[in-house]
């Protein structure tokens, strides 16, 4: 069991904070989102893959974040009411982030160190001048971390990988 995981505390939309003990023995997916963003659509894929799977104990983890050109704009309700009419989700959201700098909440801190960046070709490096990250930091919205039911950072997705290879680790982990 990976205490550390659970230890970390987030905001609920309302400010309340949130403890992750409460999704230990879950597979996690836990993804940086916009809704403006040329990657958006892929809440498409996250709400099938949460209704699929979700009765086998996987959990989406929707932390909305406007540091990559603007793209997540509006409060909290705004996107939580955008997400649930264009796209049905019914997943969890939380209060908007900040995934890279010197105040970058403390889950993504985490995630970043316990699965560092790779690299990615072309599109990544693009993303990634335009971003300035720097390190493991994030280099666009739609960012994904897969957590085991350990709390084990297992894998990490870049926006750019595609969605059918996010699902089959997702299939293997919740069997």
């Amino acid at each position: 069991m990976n205490d550390k995981f659970y230890e970390i505390n987030v905001l609920n939309q309302d400010g309340s904070c949130q403890n992750l003990r409460e999704y230990e023995g879950k597979v996690l997916l836990v993804v940086n989102t916009a809704t403006g963003c040329g990657f958006t659509p892929q809440y498409k894929e996250l709400e099938e893959y949460y209704r699929e799977f979700k009765d086998k104990g996987f959990e989406v983890l929707d932390f909305p974040c406007n540091q990559f050109l603007e793209q997540a704009p509006g409060n909290d309700t705004e996107i939580n009411q955008f997400c649930s009419l264009k796209y049905d989700t019914t997943f969890k959201r939380f209060k908007k982030v900040l995934v890279n700098g010197e105040n970058k909440c403390d889950l993504f801190k985490y995630l970043e160190d316990a699965c560092p960046y790779k690299g990615k070709g072309l599109k990544m490096g693009m993303l990634q001048k335009l971003s300035h990250a720097k390190d493991n930091e994030i280099r666009w919205n739609f960012t994904k971390f897969l957590v085991d039911r350990e709390g084990n950072v297992v894998a990490r997705f870049e926006p750019v990988d595609k969605m059918d290879k996010i699902k089959k680790f997702i299939a293997e982990l919740v069997k």
